[in-house]
Formats: C-alpha cells, sequence, structure tokens
C-alpha cells in the first residue's frame, strides 16, 4: 500500500521500492506508530472530525494489530513502503472504511516525527535505567574499597597514592554526568509535533494540547516547519550515546590494563572472559575489548546524522529517513554495552595487595616526602629537590622509599627523623588527604553519603 499513489500512472520501480523503503527497519517503531495513532484518533472524535462508532473501531482495530505484531501472528510483509502505511493498510483490511478517516488532519511527515520522538523518549528511560544499574554497582565498590589503596596515575605514571574507592568514584562522576545528559534531553524533547501535518498545519479543528497530553508530552511544539524538520533531539541523543560509551571506553581501558600480568590487579569473572584457541593459558579481557572497540560505531552515528542534517532546507526531505538505522544501532549498542559492562565490573575480583604493592614501589609517596620536609621548614623547591634525589637513590638500590634506613635519609637531609617512616606509609598518605574531592576515608566518607542521596532522589 502506498500513502501517496493518487497523481502517479506508473508502478513504482522494483529498485526504487527497495531504496525508498523503510520497513524493514522502521518496523521497530511499531508500537510508538499504533500509540499515536490511537491518540489522534480519541482527538478526532473529541473534535467532531470522525465519529465515535469509527474511533472505536480504529482503536480496537489497532489494539488488536498490536496484539497479533507481539505475540508473531501478524508478520511484516515488503509490500509495504514503511511502518505507517503498513499499519494502515491493516487496519483498513481489519475494519474498512472506518480505517481510511484514521488520516484526517495528519500527514506522514508529522507522524513519522512523532513515532521516532516516542521511541526516543522510551529508549532513553531504559538507557537511564541501565546507566543507573551501573551506579549502584560503582557505590558498592566505593562502600567496600574504602582502605584499599592503589596507584594513581597521570601520564600513565604512577603518581600519588589513592584508594579504589576514590578511583570508582571518579567515574561515579561521570556516569552521573551521564544520567543529567539524558534527563536534561527528555525535558527539552518532551512536546509533540503530531497536528503540524506536512509543515503548515491544517484546516480541521485539531485540539493538539489533546493529543500532546494523551502522549505523555507537555504541550505541542508551536512551529509547525520545525515539528516536522527537527532532529536535534536525534543529534543530542547520539552525543549523549557517544560520551556514554566515551566513559565506558576509559573504564574498559583501564580494567584491560590492570587485567594483564604486569599489573594483575583484577581478576576478571570466568562469565566475562574468553580463552585462546592455540595459547592455553590466556584469560582475554574480550568484553572491555569490545565495549573500547563499538565506541566507535556510536561516535560514527553522530558524525553521519550531523552530516545528513548539515544541508537539509526546511521543511521536511527524504534525508532525514536515514535518522532510524544509525540511531537505531547506536541504542542498541551502547544499551548492550551498559549491561554487559555492569554485569562484568560487579564480577572482578580486586587483587588489594597488588594495588597497595605498586603504589608503595611508585614512589607515588614521593610528594609526601617533600611535604614532611616543608612542615619542618624546608622551603617546598629544596624538599623537592631533596625528595628527587631520594628516589634516584632508590632506584639506583631497586627499592622503595620505605626500604630506605634512616641513615640514607639524613645523608640527604639531617632534618628527617623516625617518623618519616610514618609520614610516608600509604596509609597516612590517603588518610591525611581529606579536602573535599580527596581519597582521605574522612572525605569519602562524606561523598559516599552524598551519592546515596543523589541515588535515592
Amino acid at each position: 500500500m502506498k500513502l501517496w499513489g493518487g497523481r502517479f500512472t506508473k508502478a513504482e520501480d522494483k529498485l526504487v521500492h527497495r531504496f525508498n523503503e523503510s520497513l524493514s527497519f522502521d518496523r521497530r517503531l511499531y508500537r510508538q506508530d499504533i500509540q499515536g495513532s490511537i491518540a489522534h484518533a480519541a482527538m478526532l472524535a473529541k473534535q467532531g472530525i470522525v465519529s465515535d462508532e469509527d474511533r472505536d473501531a480504529i482503536i480496537n482495530g489497532l489494539k488488536g494489530i498490536l496484539a497479533d505484531i507481539e505475540s508473531g501472528k501478524l508478520l511484516f510483509t515488503e509490500a509495504h513502503e514503511d511502518i505507517h502505511s503498513f499499519v494502515e493498510a491493516e487496519l483498513t483490511e481489519r475494519i474498512g472504511e472506518a480505517g481510511k478517516r484514521l488520516h484526517t488532519g495528519r500527514s506522514r511527515n508529522d507522524q513519522v516525527a512523532l513515532d521516532m520522538k516516542l521511541y526516543c523518549r522510551d529508549e532513553l528511560d531504559k538507557l537511564d535505567g541501565l546507566v543507573r544499574e551501573l551506579l549502584e554497582v560503582l557505590l558498592k565498590l566505593m562502600e567496600e574499597h574504602i582502605d584499599t589503596f592503589m596507584p594513581g596515575f597521570t601520564h600513565l605514571q604512577k603518581a600519588q597514592p589513592v584508594t579504589l574507592a576514590h578511583h570508582m568514584g571518579a567515574y561515579f562522576e561521570m556516569f552521573s554526568r551521564d544520567c543529567t545528559r539524558l534527563h536534561d534531553l527528555r525535558e527539552r524533547m518532551n512536546y509533540c509535533p503530531l497536528g503540524s501535518g506536512a509543515l503548515a498545519g491544517t484546516t480541521y479543528p485539531l485540539d493538539r494540547d489533546c493529543t500532546a497530553g494523551l502522549l505523555g508530552f507537555y504541550a505541542p511544539t508551536l512551529n509547525s516547519m520545525d515539528s516536522v524538520s527537527d532532529r536535534d533531539y536525534v543529534i543530542e541523543l547520539l552525543s549523549a550515546l557517544s560520551i556514554i560509551a566515551m566513559h565506558l571506553s576509559r573504564f574498559s581501558e583501564e580494567i584491560i590494563i590492570w587485567n594483564s600480568d604486569e599489573y594483575h590487579f583484577v581478576e576478571l569473572d570466568d562469565a566475562y572472559s574468553t580463552g585462546s584457541s592455540i595459547m592455553p593459558q590466556k584469560k582475554n579481557p574480550d568484553i572491555a575489548e569490545l565495549v573500547r572497540g563499538k565506541t566507535g560505531r556510536v561516535y560514527g552515528a553522530l558524525m553521519s546524522m550531523l552530516t545528513t542534517m548539515k544541508g537539509i532546507p526546511l521543511a521536511y526531505n527524504k534525508d532525514m529517513q536515514e535518522d532510524k538505522e544509525m540511531t537505531f544501532d547506536a541504542i542498541d549498542t551502547v544499551k548492550s554495552c551498559l549491561a554487559l559492562f555492569t554485569g562484568m565490573l560487579s564480577t572482578i575480583t580486586f587483587n588489594r595487595e597488588a594495588m597497595e604493592e605498586s603504589a608503595r614501589n611508585g614512589f607515588t609517596n614521593a610528594t609526601d616526602v617533600a611535604d614532611y620536609l616543608v612542615n619542618r621548614g624546608v622551603p617546598f623547591r629544596d624538599a623537592h629537590g631533596i625528595a628527587g634525589q631520594l628516589v634516584l637513590l632508590c632506584i639506583k638500590q631497586g627499592i622503595a622509599l620505605d626500604d630506605l634506613s634512616l641513615e640514607e635519609y639524613k645523608t640527604i637531609s639531617p632534618v628527617f627523623e623516625d617518623d618519616i617512616y610514618d609520614a610516608i606509609s600509604m596509609k597516612t598518605c590517603v588518610e591525611k588527604r581529606i579536602t573535599a574531592g580527596a581519597p582521605g576515608q574522612e572525605a569519602m566518607q562524606a561523598v559516599i553519603g552524598e551519592y546515596k542521596r543523589r541515588m535515592k532522589a
């Protein structure tokens, strides 16, 4: 069935049909298409544009189609151009003339815009739930590892000691921002395009506030040309998905590094690892690697959509059909990455001893040596130089700062006393960092409390 065949005298070429059709991918919008049509039919009857009898026949017919699609009784066929023509043709076949009245006061342009917006809104809610599940896992790890010491890095070089809780907290912040982005987008996009017609509204006395309310929107959109040609919300969604994917990729990179024999900070659960076809000793972090790899795929969708939209004049153009496949794929990709990454993270075993030993042997407490001297009257620039000399001495001997004798400390500076060892212990180095946002236990407890309040809110 074609929704536009009246002025044509020749059948559409088969290659043109295949190139032009979208049912092969927009069929996933069937629920939103039926939801929008039910609201439209209810409004048409309220305004006296169709009879109550036709309204009831249309709504019951649409509900039957929905049930049959979801049960597998009704299958999609290649004869139809898109999900909109499929549903309308099936409805007309089931209920007769009343089905032909459903499209009154509506264009496929505002119908397409509505379906895509409803779909993206539904998927935003699912994505928000998945990010929140990851946040719950992160919060649990923070509580469990508030005193698990590890090296913090800059330039992939060991820098200063932190805790695993502090490290997990950095990702909690990232994914919290992702939640706020999804929420902001949902608020901004939640206005209804239905009733905008092809681009200039309609002469029928539609009640657009009615359909907006029935579909859970705040209000109708205020410019019909923008309504049918707006894909900003798709671009914003793809941008938010790209940032989520980037955060997952950064985290995956760290897990891949931590899983290596050189670090051995983590042991991945067998359920989230794979082996080698030739090397029996291998246990590969394939989930983390795939998450890292699929990030580029999500970025591609964003760049493709930006490129598609950059030269389109008002109002609707068929180029906009390209919004669907890439968006569907990006949503599916990020949802699967979130679910799998959360499962992997929740089952990881952290090697506390290896983490603390790595921090101790990486001179992460060198800054604390300098701070020790400053607190005893040595100018910071001099203290920095003394600490550097001590590090060089340790490198020559292949030992940690903790392993130097007091005599060796005093050889470099007579200011050192026995209390240097307590001052540079991992526990002291971390716990004395109590400023807001720092890894000290007091500061971390406050942050964990704040995160718990956020999660409840």
